[in-house]
């Protein structure tokens, strides 16, 4: 079960906030009907996007995965 501060990993892309499947947020909201606010931040803590999310949209993090860094690309 996926709580407030847990962190997710995107299953989609979503190009319109730079965003790409494998990337991690922190889910700040639990909307009561389903779904989730999801903040997306760089490494050095320069918010990307925060983004309402359908159930299916998220994952939590697997055991024995790894984070990767990747570059977020200008607007």
């Amino acid at each position: 079960m996926i709580k407030e501060l847990n962190t997710v990993v995107l299953t989609i892309e979503l190009p319109e906030h730079r965003l790409k499947a494998g990337d991690l947020g922190t889910v700040v909201l639990v909307h009561t009907h389903g779904g989730y606010e999801v903040e997306f931040m760089t490494l050095d803590g320069e918010t990307v996007a925060v983004v309402s999310l359908a159930p299916d949209q998220v994952r939590p993090v697997g055991r024995r995965e790894i984070a990767h860094a990747r570059l977020v690309t200008s607007e």
